[in-house]
């Protein structure tokens, strides 16, 4: 959609147009593309994606979350909206709605669910105790605070200023062990900028590293040769999903340094506009074990 159409068409009417302009690509691309094998999960996905219309979670599982189940608190001390999951508060941008705030937390509940293309951890694939946790592009931190009471320490990458502010209420039960990091992750070093092999050249080695980096993922992974070569006890929760190709570029990358990978179940459909290209059923994570 070109950028006039965004600007003169009001988003409710906008919205299911784009999106069924988004279903139609998909269908037409795999309905008409010979040569690309559909499995039995692709034929799901794209089932459901003609039965239901444009979803990054092609599956029925996300129907059972509502927005208007989650009650969302407002902390007098600060001002920040927060909500509140297994007894822990979990803090959001300040200029957040109580809206803004049910669709977000919703969506990482739908993102996280066990049958999610997107879910981090399984029962074999977790985070054990006393793990030194780094978690890059943290956003709201929702993986941390989910084992934050059983690791050793945790590092908190996030580039975005305005979820610091969150980050800090959200783990300030924990400070002692909690670092919290403004910078770009990367493959370079700059003012703005760290990569992993230089932030922890002189710090204890981490067990545990998740990236979900807005498709920056390769380039964090370039950044940390040193780490991902000489760490013999290492986990890796990457997403995929952002860049055509990149599960099988990151697979074949760490299988070359001795990891054992795997995918989630099941496939996303992202539909950034840069990067809106075949194959659009796309892997959600990648774990590896080393």
């Amino acid at each position: 959609m070109s950028k006039l159409f965004r600007k003169l068409v009001p988003k409710f009417i906008r919205r299911p147009i784009e999106k069924n302009k988004l279903k139609s690509t998909v269908l037409n691309y795999y309905n008409s593309n010979e040569e690309e094998f559909i499995d039995q999960e692709k034929s799901n996905a794209l089932e459901y994606l003609k039965e239901t219309g444009f979803s990054v979670f092609p599956y029925p599982f996300q129907e059972k979350y509502k927005r208007s189940d989650i009650e969302v608190y407002a902390d007098p001390s600060n001002q920040l909206k927060y909500i509140v999951t297994e007894g822990k508060r979990l803090y959001f941008k300040r200029k957040s709605s109580k809206r803004g705030v049910r669709r977000n937390y919703n969506f990482l509940k739908i993102e996280q669910d066990q049958n999610s293309p997107h879910r981090y951890l399984t029962s074999e694939f977790d985070i054990k105790e006393n793990v030194i946790l780094v978690d890059v592009g943290a956003a709201e931190g929702n993986l941390a605070l989910e084992a934050i009471e059983k690791v050793k320490k945790v590092y908190l990458f996030e580039t975005d200023e305005r979820w610091i502010e969150a980050l800090e209420a959200t783990f300030a039960p924990w400070k002692e062990k909690v670092v919290i990091v403004n910078k770009f992750v990367s493959d370079v070093n700059d003012a703005k900028n760290v990569s992993l092999d230089e932030y922890f050249k002189d710090k204890e080695s981490f067990n545990f590293l998740k990236v979900d980096a807005e498709g920056a993922e390769g380039d964090i992974l370039k950044g940390a040769e040193k780490i991902i070569a000489e760490n013999k006890n290492l986990k890796i929760a990457l997403c995929c999903y952002h860049k055509p190709y990149d599960e099988d570029k990151f697979k074949a990358y760490l299988e070359d340094r001795n990891f054992e990978v795997s995918f989630t179940d099941g496939y996303m459909i992202f539909p950034e506009p840069k990067t809106f290209n075949p194959p659009y059923l796309r892997r959600g994570v990648l774990r590896a074990v080393k």
